[in-house]
C-alpha cells in the first residue's frame, strides 16, 4: 500500500421494483427486485496508510463496533485471503441511514473492493461475491455499477440493459424502518384505504414495491406521502425504496425536483431530508 491516502465512493440504490414471492427454508423471502445505483448519491471511504485497521465515522450514532458492515467486511476480507488489513478507515455519510437506500451494504462492498485492490486482487470475483453474500443480502448488488435485477434473497444478480435517464427525488422523514421489522408484518399486511399499491408501467419495467402495504400499515405517514406524490402533476411515478424510510418519485421532466422539494417542505413536512438528481443515462 502506498502512503497515499485512497479515497472511494460507495453510491445509494433504489429499489424501482420489489415483489416478494414467498418465505424461503433458510428463513430469507424470495424475491425479484429492480436495482439501480444513485452516482449522484454517495457516501466516501477514505483508506489512510497505518499500522493496524481502524475505523471512524463523521457521524457518531454509526456505530464504530464489529457490528459495522465495514469493520465487517474488513474482517472477512483478513479471514478469506489471509493478510493483515492495515489502514485508518473513514467512513464520510451523506446517504442516511435505515432509509432503504442500501448506505450500509455498499459500504460493505466499496470495502471488499477497496482491501482487494490493495492487496493485489488477491481474491477472485466469485471469492468476491460470495463474501459480499455472506456480508448481506444486497452486498453483492453494490459489486457492479449497473442497474439489475436481483433474485434469491437478492443475490443473484442478472444485469439488464441500462435505463433511460431520468430525473428522480428522494425524500426521507426524520424516522427509519428496520428491514427485519418490515419483512416480518408481510404476514398479515393491511391495506390503507385510498393508497394506489398498483404497479406503474414504463418500457423499462414497472415501479411497484410488495413491502408497502406492511410498513405503510404501521407508518401511516409514508403512505400519505405517496399519496401527495401523486397528487403533483410533475411526478410520473413514486414508491418506497427497500424496506423505507425513503420513498422516491421519477419526475415527468427534467429541473422540476427543486420546486417539489419547496413545495413538499411547504405543504407537509419541512424536516424531510431530500435529494434531487438522475438515475440512469
Amino acid at each position: 500500500m502506498s502512503d497515499t491516502p485512497l479515497r472511494i465512493t460507495s453510491p445509494a440504490k433504489l429499489n424501482l421494483s420489489l415483489r416478494l414471492l414467498g418465505k424461503r427454508e433458510d428463513g430469507f423471502h424470495e424475491i425479484d427486485t429492480l436495482m439501480t445505483p444513485v452516482p449522484g448519491l454517495c457516501d466516501e471511504l477514505t483508506f489512510t496508510p497505518a499500522k493496524s485497521f481502524s475505523f471512524t465515522c463523521d457521524v457518531p450514532s454509526i456505530p464504530d463496533d464489529d457490528t459495522n458492515l465495514v469493520v465487517k467486511a474488513t474482517k472477512l476480507f483478513e479471514k478469506l485471503s489471509k493478510k493483515k488489513c492495515k489502514a485508518a478507515v473513514h467512513l464520510t455519510k451523506v446517504i442516511p441511514h435505515g432509509a432503504g437506500l442500501g448506505g450500509g451494504s455498499s459500504n460493505a462492498a466499496a470495502t471488499l473492493r477497496a482491501w482487494n485492490s490493495l492487496h493485489n486482487d488477491v481474491l477472485s470475483e466469485e471469492k468476491l461475491h460470495a463474501a459480499a453474500a455472506e456480508l448481506g443480502s444486497d452486498v453483492p448488488f453494490f459489486l457492479g455499477t449497473t442497474t439489475a435485477r436481483c433474485s434469491g434473497r437478492g443475490e443473484v444478480i442478472t444485469p439488464v440493459p441500462a435505463l433511460p435517464s431520468m430525473p428522480i427525488v428522494i425524500l426521507k422523514p426524520a424516522f427509519a424502518v428496520a428491514t427485519v421489522d418490515a419483512y416480518s408484518r408481510t404476514a398479515n399486511p393491511v391495506e390503507i384505504a385510498g393508497i394506489n399499491y398498483d404497479p406503474v408501467a414504463f418500457p423499462w419495467g414497472e415501479v411497484v414495491n410488495d413491502l408497502e402495504k406492511a410498513v405503510f400499515s404501521k407508518f401511516i405517514y409514508l403512505a400519505e406521502l405517496k399519496k401527495w406524490l401523486y397528487s403533483r402533476p410533475e411526478v410520473a411515478a413514486a414508491g418506497m425504496s427497500g424496506s423505507g424510510s425513503a420513498m422516491f418519485a421519477i419526475l415527468k421532466k427534467p429541473d422540476l425536483g427543486e420546486n417539489l422539494i419547496l413545495q413538499v417542505r411547504e405543504r407537509v413536512d419541512p424536516s424531510l431530508w431530500t435529494w434531487s438528481g438522475s438515475i440512469g443515462g
